[in-house]
């Protein structure tokens, strides 16, 4: 090691940087020369010294290596700093604190402002390289100082330089479009640069920053024609470069065609391309695809389409297809060209004209159905799922117009177990549609077919679909007409287009494995690295402001603050995950959630309530948690229904009860009915229920279920129906209710959905509950507290509401509100004013703090204010509308 030869020393050093790792020990013993030679009058050999110290992953050793490393991020000589820039990183991987702690970052950040372009460079990557797997810290803190120090060693760097600082370049979000077309000005140099890297780097930057262009500009339309040179050139590489230039084209002739629309000669494929170009080419060839261009590209296609490569014929037919739906005036060319490929016979260019065909019919109906009868001479020889499929939806949907269609159907019909899914179920649903066309010739046929989807099938989806069918066809044919031969919605041009916000991220991840898979990192990278979403900045530069409203004030404490209502999730999810079992009186609530989630609910919960194997979905009648009034109720009822603000009789003697409304109408529960509402007395909180039987058997074997909801409310006890409920006969009963459930946050908050079961089925219904049943008896404040607390709370917590045509007094007013548990603090008559300040507290701990103004000497003035404070504020139109209920009942 001791040795001036410097081919020796870098082999010596090799060698250690491979053994350090299995004996640590020995390689402490090298920390002397690493030292000695960090001193060395030779940069290249201090350079080497520093480098072989990152590369020695010891702990043991890292902390001896910190002086020569500051040491030679300082050094006179560029080639050791810019060695050194690197380093930094390595060690910051081993062991992040000490890096901070000795201060390596600050030199790096200082290193941004060398007067070498490459020590600039690489001070960025390794910031850059830290900053990522800590996304957290804002390490790269650009701004236009720093960004045009970058700008300017960019034009003096090597391309792996060049790469760092425009990537770099792409994190940084100018403050104005003038800043923005300055620093494109700056990099549309590298677009002519040969390292095809770089640029694509270049691109990035471009396609980025022109967000922020207005269109009308001059210079938006001179950067245009500039990016499209740059792309064409990275076509003349070899293919594997081209396959990646063509991914990255992909998604910019998405995100803006203009660059590329006069460009659509380069994508036309060359007889030795290899597949994946070729495919690739075609697709971004269908993207440019216009009016101008179609007969070019027409022409094309039909060329490609005698071509021996199977996948790249199939995928050419397909897009001829793509064409007539995305350009309308070629649609009439496309499909005879089409025609004349089905008249070749051969086999896999019919199926796949066929499938195009069909989704051709979709966007043009009565259009070109001419072509039917050539289709239906090619049946006997489709053998692929989907071109049978698209054959048999052919048939079905035009069954009027095709003499033999039944007979066809039927030919498909005998080998019903052999088609794939797919087949089975075009094929249910296209002999239904002929039975709706042509009842009388086809009675047997689709008796035929639902039998075989209904008795005879394993699989669920075409089981489902046979039974609907069944039973619309038998109940209501005019329902099943309607559902079944609707108007069908055309189709899109592009269906394949990326979603614009991931686009948005892609374009971010232009040059990288991202733009590649067209799938963001986050997808395929695994590991401990944060993986930071880019999009792209706001179209033009409006400063919007990026506080969220919903950002909770600083200074509240957080003492007192209960954890309100986590985020809502899957709701089929969880009320499939009702365990409808006995519910337990009041477990504690950690087993409650346990339990809630982890039983399996198909196995054994259900089934062995319901004691019949054929139990189905849910109703459709479920379908969302913010429909509530829909689901619960009949269609006119909503909180004011839930409340019935005209015919309530309340009385002072306890909380204030709403009358009972329907929940579960019979005709969606099998014969059931389910009216309820919900009280407070004394402390415990209870269901309110009458059920009827309208139905023509008798109903036993009762039981409930409440999904998560946004306070916990579940059954304390079991619904208990003590004699079978006969046809026609109504029971009342009240259901104990407790707070100690699963708690997630209902859309709106008050949402309850119940899951009711007996011998015949179990049903789903939604309802709101009124929260001043949750008004708890230990909600009085005592004044100093109610003065600190009103102060505590933000003034953006604080909600405003009118209490209309309430003709109360203010003793009255006090009365009935202490009733419900809303209890007055304080009391104060200002200018003729009397103001009530009042403070009552929910079930979960959650404190509401209210201010009521109400103008007892004036009888014309009946509307009252109403101030309330609270640190959940999304509680606050519950509890007004609680306010308004009991007041003016």
């Amino acid at each position: 090691m001791q040795t001036d030869n410097l081919e020796l020393k870098k082999l010596v050093y090799l060698y250690l940087m491979n053994y350090a790792k299995s004996q640590p020990d020995m390689a402490i013993m090298a920390v002397n020369t690493f030292v000695k030679d960090c001193e060395d009058p030779n940069p290249l050999i201090r350079a080497l010294a520093v480098r072989t110290m990152g590369c020695i992953r010891v702990d043991k050793i890292t902390e001896y290596l910190c002086e020569p490393l500051r040491k030679c991020l300082k050094d006179e000589d560029p080639y050791v700093r810019k060695t050194a820039a690197v380093c930094v990183a390595k060690l910051h991987d081993i062991n992040a604190q000490l890096v901070e702690d000795q201060g390596f970052l600050d030199t790096l950040k200082d290193l941004i402002s060398d007067s070498n372009p490459m020590v600039v460079a690489n001070a960025v990557a390794a910031l850059s390289e830290i900053a990522e797997s800590h996304p957290s810290s804002n390490l790269l803190d650009l701004n236009p100082q720093s960004i045009n120090k970058l700008l300017t060693a960019l034009n003096e760097c090597t391309e792996w330089g060049q790469i760092f600082i425009l990537d770099c370049l792409a994190n940084y979000m100018p403050k104005d479009d003038r800043e923005a077309q300055s620093i494109c000005e700056r990099v549309t140099p590298r677009l002519s640069h040969a390292n095809s890297a770089v640029v694509l780097s270049a691109v990035k930057v471009l396609m980025k920053f022109m967000e922020m262009l207005s269109k009308d500009l001059d210079y938006y339309g001179t950067l245009l024609k500039k990016l499209a040179p740059p792309l064409v050139t990275l076509l003349s590489a070899e293919p594997e470069l081209q396959y990646v230039a063509l991914r990255n084209i992909n998604l910019i002739v998405q995100k803006r065609p203009e660059i590329l629309k006069h460009e659509m000669k380069v994508f036309f494929v060359k007889y030795n391309d290899p597949i994946y170009v070729k495919l690739e080419k075609l697709d971004i060839m269908i993207r440019l695809a216009s009016q101008a261009n179609i007969a070019q590209v027409l022409a094309e296609l039909k060329e490609y389409a005698t071509e021996v490569d199977v996948d790249f014929v199939r995928k050419a037919v397909r897009a001829i297809g793509r064409c007539a739906i995305k350009v309308e005036q070629s649609a009439e060319r496309c499909v005879s060209t089409l025609l004349d490929l089905i008249q070749t016979k051969v086999n896999y260019v019919v199926q796949e004209a066929i499938v195009v065909i069909k989704d051709i019919f979709r966007k043009y109906p009565n259009k070109y159905e001419s072509v039917i009868a050539t289709l239906c001479e090619n049946l006997d020889s489709l053998d692929e799922p989907e071109a049978r499929a698209a054959m048999i939806w052919i048939v079905g949907e035009y069954a009027e117009r095709i003499d033999n269609a039944d007979e066809l159907l039927e030919s498909f019909l005998e080998g019903f177990h052999d088609e794939s899914t797919q087949v089975q179920l075009q094929l249910l649903t296209a002999i239904v549609k002929l039975f709706l066309k042509k009842p009388t010739e086809t009675q047997e046929l689709v008796q035929q077919v639902l039998s075989l989807a209904t008795q005879d099938s394993d699989n669920p989806d075409l089981r489902d679909r046979g039974y609907i069918y069944w039973r619309l066809l038998s109940t209501d044919p005019v329902a099943a007409k309607e559902v079944v031969l609707a108007e069908k919605p055309l189709i899109s041009e592009e269906t394949d287009l990326i979603e614009p916000t991931l686009l948005d991220e892609l374009i971010c991840y232009i040059g990288t494995l991202a733009s590649v898979y067209h799938k963001p990192p986050s997808a395929f990278v695994e590991g401990g690295r944060g993986v930071v979403h880019k999009s792209l900045p706001p179209r033009t530069a409006s400063s919007e402001s990026t506080e969220s409203p919903e950002t909770a004030p600083a200074g509240a404490p957080s003492g007192d603050q209960p954890d309100v209502i986590p985020a809502q999730g899957d709701l089929l999810g969880d009320l499939l995950n009702l365990d409808l079992g006995p519910p337990v009186s009041a477990p504690p609530l950690a087993a409650s959630s346990v339990q809630m989630g982890a039983v399996d609910l198909l196995g054994g919960g259900l089934d062995s309530l319901i004691g019949d194997s054929n139990f189905g979905a849910p109703p459709a009648a479920v379908t969302t948690a913010a429909a509530p009034a829909r689901l619960g109720a009949p269609v006119s009822s909503g909180l004011s229904d839930l409340f019935d603000l005209t015919s309530g009789v309340g009385t002072l003697s306890g909380s204030y009860v709403a009358p009972k409304t329907v929940w579960l109408p019979a005709i969606k529960a099998k014969g059931l009915e389910i009216s309820g509402t919900f009280t407070r007395q004394v402390g415990s909180i209870s269901m309110d229920l009458q059920l009827t039987n309208k139905a023509l058997q008798v109903m036993t074997d009762f039981a409930i279920q409440f999904n998560r909801n946004s306070f916990g409310l579940a059954p304390a006890a079991p619904l208990q129906v003590h004699a079978p409920l006969s046809p026609n006969q109504t029971v009342e009963l009240s259901l104990p209710l407790n707070t100690v459930g699963s708690v997630m946050k209902m859309e709106p908050l008050n949402n309850l959905q119940v899951a009711v079961k007996n011998n015949i089925d179990v049903f789903y219904f939604s309802t709101l509950y009124p929260l001043h049943v949750l008004f708890v008896e230990d909600g009085k404040m005592d004044r100093q507290m109610f003065l600190a607390t009103w102060k505590d709370i933000p003034n953006e917590n604080e909600a405003q509401f009118q209490i209309r045509d309430c003709p109360l007094n203010t003793e009255a007013a006090s009365n009935k509100l202490q009733s419900s548990n809303i209890f007055t603090v304080a009391k104060r008559s200002v200018e003729g004013q009397d103001m009530l300040y009042q403070s009552l507290k929910l079930t979960n701990g959650i404190w509401v703090l209210a201010e009521l103004r109400i103008q007892p000497g004036n009888p014309s003035l009946t509307d009252l204010e109403l101030s309330l404070k609270c640190r959940a504020p999304e509680v606050s139109q519950h509890v007004y509308q609680a306010y308004e209920t009991i007041l003016k009942n």
